[in-house]
């Protein structure tokens, strides 16, 4: 893709499991080690990034050309997403191949700029938009983020699979929530069950890139605009961020000198 070197998809197979807050942190961490990031927020029906990055309601893009936009810029990243375009109250009342086409559109029609890191915030799913990124998109490697919990493995375990099946690298698995972290007492307790993050990982021969715990501090930075690693960049949840950015360039790196396999399906 012009103007961008790499595409990392962040996926889940399932809502809920705080995919969008570990996308934008993951990027935001992957800024911080001195790479040129963007972010693209692919769900179309529920678009969250503008929130989380602080990008104020009725902000559009300006455009670039005829058919194209410069992205918005937000904590030193690039950002898209349908929530730039539509008003936040407005639903997309769309069918399948309209999102599918969204989705392409603001992938292709953003004037990305010299992005070494294009980090896509997938849907929950293995649905059209999932399928188009496959097909359409030189994806250099994908992210699966779950919680510890059997529900949520088991469709983590979908999104693997996905992936596989088109030939797009998996370059680790991060759990989220892994730790409830009262904040009053400090008292952490496994609630959503424990070593789930790791079983996967083992089970398909891929990476646990990181664990993060479930604090009232990621949800309140979250939704005032101001992800962790932007609020408290020398934190504990800021510099795990950072390390799963660095296994994630080393992976990427680690596949591209392997050479391309990528299939773009049928």
């Amino acid at each position: 893709m012009e103007g961008v070197k790499h595409i990392v998809a962040v996926a889940s197979g399932k809502g809920g499991v705080g995919k969008s807050t570990v996308t934008a942190n993951l990027a935001l961490a992957m800024a911080a080690e001195g790479y040129r990031v963007g972010l693209l927020d692919a769900d179309i029906y529920g678009p969250s990034q503008a929130q989380m990055l602080g990008i104020g309601e009725g902000v559009r893009p300006q455009q670039a050309g005829e058919n194209t936009f410069k992205p918005l810029e937000a904590h030193g990243i690039q950002a898209m997403s349908m929530a730039f375009m539509v008003d936040v109250t407005e639903p997309m009342v769309w069918r399948g191949p309209m999102v599918a086409g969204a989705f392409q559109q603001l992938l292709n029609q953003t004037a990305w700029d010299n992005v070494d890191y294009l980090f896509i915030d997938m849907p929950p799913g293995t649905g059209d938009i999932q399928l188009t990124l496959a097909q359409k998109v030189p994806v250099s490697g994908a992210v699966i983020v779950t919680t510890p919990q059997d529900i949520a493995l088991l469709d983590a375990r979908k999104g693997i699979e996905m992936f596989r099946k088109v030939n797009v690298p998996v370059l680790g698995v991060v759990e989220n929530m892994s730790l409830h972290i009262c904040s009053n007492c400090g008292h952490s307790e496994p609630i959503f069950g424990a070593g789930g993050g790791e079983r996967i990982a083992a089970q398909y021969q891929t990476r646990l890139l990181g664990q993060l715990p479930l604090t009232m501090a990621i949800r309140e930075q979250s939704d005032g605009g101001k992800p962790t690693v932007v609020a408290e960049p020398d934190g504990e949840v800021a510099q795990t961020f950072k390390r799963v950015a660095q296994a994630v360039a080393e992976g990427v790196e680690s596949q591209q000198a392997e050479g391309p396999s990528i299939s773009f399906g049928d």
